[in-house]
């Protein structure tokens, strides 16, 4: 497909036609890219975006505008242009890993749907992505090409979109990792990662016992963590030693009896020490207070 044409609609540009190009750019070697509504033109192309009033993959036409839309997920989502490419090319996209693909679209390409089509009840507030494309065109007191602008959009949401494949690959990988840690427990209220994974999404859905987790830091030292009581709280299923409270080195090695201990926070959630072993000290004293 070296030669393929693809035709998305001219003027002002949104999130979901920016990043419908954007996959093209990762899974095509090269295309011609047109922006305009001419009939013309978007008859002859082989892929049409977000205009043309079609919705048919079969023939590369990606449109949602159309009376009646073109679908819409079980959550009552409509599709916008980006959802339809997502589902045509999110898995080449994502290098065959369905369950990458399925947690871009869930964390990604679902709320620009959403935002595109109307339907942003319970999206964050606060600045979207969405509005974020949205700057890239110009303002009324700029003179500036509007083709220009959207290439600069449609690279900006080319890294955007690369980094959450990168975090939905990791976080899946995550998830295996920390539940054959949690499988693999000597006790089940203390979790030990060799190496630092995000953790707390899987300990949280998988074990009601663990209270801690130990695992290296990225400088080389050790770090005790609380499980918190639930995803977004402060609150710790059970917090490190009040004792500790603020103290790092000599203070905490005094309190603790442990000769490289070296800190521990404030607020009781995490401390840390130089050595694994006197890490695992650190949990064994956590777990008896109290």
């Amino acid at each position: 497909m070296s030669n393929t044409t693809i035709v998305t609609h001219n003027g002002n540009f949104h999130a979901d036609d920016v990043f419908s190009i954007a996959v093209f750019k990762h899974i095509l070697p090269s295309f011609e890219l047109i922006r305009t509504r001419d009939l013309t033109l978007i008859a002859k192309a082989d892929i049409v975006v977000d205009v043309g009033g079609e919705y048919d993959p079969e023939t590369g036409r990606f449109d949602h505008h159309q009376r009646g839309g073109a679908g819409e997920r079980e959550s009552g989502i409509p599709y916008s242009s980006f959802g339809l490419i997502w589902q045509q090319y999110g898995l080449e996209m994502c290098q065959g890993n369905q369950d990458v693909a399925n947690a871009v679209d869930a964390g990604l390409v679902s709320t620009i749907d959403a935002i595109d089509c109307g339907h942003a009840s319970g999206v964050q507030e606060g600045i979207s992505l969405s509005q974020t494309i949205g700057m890239f065109n110009p303002t009324w007191q700029e003179d500036t090409n509007l083709d220009e602008c959207f290439d600069e959009a449609v690279e900006f949401a080319s890294r955007v979109l690369n980094r959450f494949i990168a975090a939905a690959s990791g976080g899946i990988s995550a998830k295996v990792i920390v539940t054959k840690a949690i499988e693999d427990a000597k006790d089940p209220r203390v979790i030990v990662l060799e190496k630092y994974t995000p953790w707390k999404k899987t300990v949280l859905a998988l074990s009601e016992e663990a209270l801690f987790v130990v695992y290296p830091s990225h400088t080389g030292e050790w770090r005790i963590q609380a499980v918190p009581a639930e995803r977004g709280s402060f609150e710790n299923r059970k917090s490190l030693p009040t004792p500790w409270a603020g103290l790092s080195d000599e203070a905490l090695q005094k309190v603790t009896g442990i000769g490289d201990a070296m800190f521990c926070h404030n607020g009781l959630f995490i401390a840390g020490a130089e050595s694994f072993e006197s890490t695992m000290k650190m949990a064994a004293m956590a777990l008896e207070e109290g």
